[in-house]
Formats: C-alpha cells, sequence, structure tokens
C-alpha cells in the first residue's frame, strides 16, 4: 500500500514544470533571433535594394571577383558588363556582390541604344618611362 500512495504524491503539481523546462528554449530561440536571424535578414534586404538599383555606368564586382562596367541592363535579371575595352559579357544580376562606384547617367539615351558607352571621365595620362641606364648615368631630357 505504501507504494501506490508515493506514486499517487508524485502525479501531481506537473503543469509548473512543464513551464518551466520550456522556458530556456524559448530563451533560446529569442537570443538566436536577435543574433542570428535578424542581421541576416537585413543583409538579404540590403543586398537586394542594391541589386534593385545597379543601372548603366556603375562600376561592379562578381561572385568571382570580376571587376567590370555595367553597360547595358538587359532585363530584370540580366546584365551586359563591359570586363575590358571591347570585352563584354552578359551576367545574371544576382552574381553582383558590391558597387564600387556609381556611374553618371546618359541623358537622351535609352538602354536599348547602340552607343551604351557610360559618361566616364577621360583616363590620366600615363607618367613618362625612362629607361633604367638613362636614369643612371642622367641621359634623361633637359
Amino acid at each position: 500500500m505504501l507504494i501506490t500512495e508515493a506514486w499517487a504524491q508524485g502525479a501531481g503539481g506537473g503543469g509548473s514544470d512543464f513551464l518551466v523546462q520550456l522556458f530556456p528554449l524559448v530563451l533560446i530561440f529569442i537570443v538566436f533571433y536577435f543574433l542570428l536571424i535578424r542581421p541576416q535578414q537585413a543583409k538579404v534586404r540590403a543586398q537586394r535594394e542594391m541589386l534593385a538599383g545597379v543601372k548603366r555606368g556603375d562600376r561592379v564586382v562578381t561572385g568571382g571577383g570580376i571587376i567590370g562596367l555595367v553597360t547595358k541592363v538587359i532585363g530584370d535579371n540580366e546584365l551586359q558588363v563591359e570586363l575590358a575595352d571591347g570585352v563584354r559579357v552578359r551576367i545574371i544580376k544576382a552574381t553582383i556582390t558590391d558597387i564600387l562606384t556609381r556611374g553618371e547617367s546618359v541623358r537622351g539615351a535609352k538602354d536599348g541604344d547602340e552607343d551604351d558607352k557610360p559618361m566616364l571621365p577621360p583616363p590620366a595620362p600615363a607618367p613618362e618611362r625612362k629607361s633604367l641606364l638613362g636614369s643612371l648615368f642622367g641621359g634623361g631630357k633637359k
């Protein structure tokens, strides 16, 4: 008879134990939300806004580390990027990781025009090169 009375006493009051056991799990979820989930959502939102603002003349970096100049926005998900003089490739907009510089918009030109050159400042002239022997023996220009 003593055993049955002991079992009966242990079964009571289980409702508060469940809440005490659930509290650490809820606390862990709240910490994860504020330290991991929320900052990641903000980063994704900022990336989406950056990609929506890509336009012709922007200097961009792709996911592979290639730097290029946007020459044409082909569609919602596709761009034409100039890697070097006369070397143009089509890329997916989602592969852009960063915009280095914003280009100036070209007045009077549309995205479908054949003259896709953005208005950029002219390149600086290259410095004059001297030969090694000339600089050693003073044979430079006077």
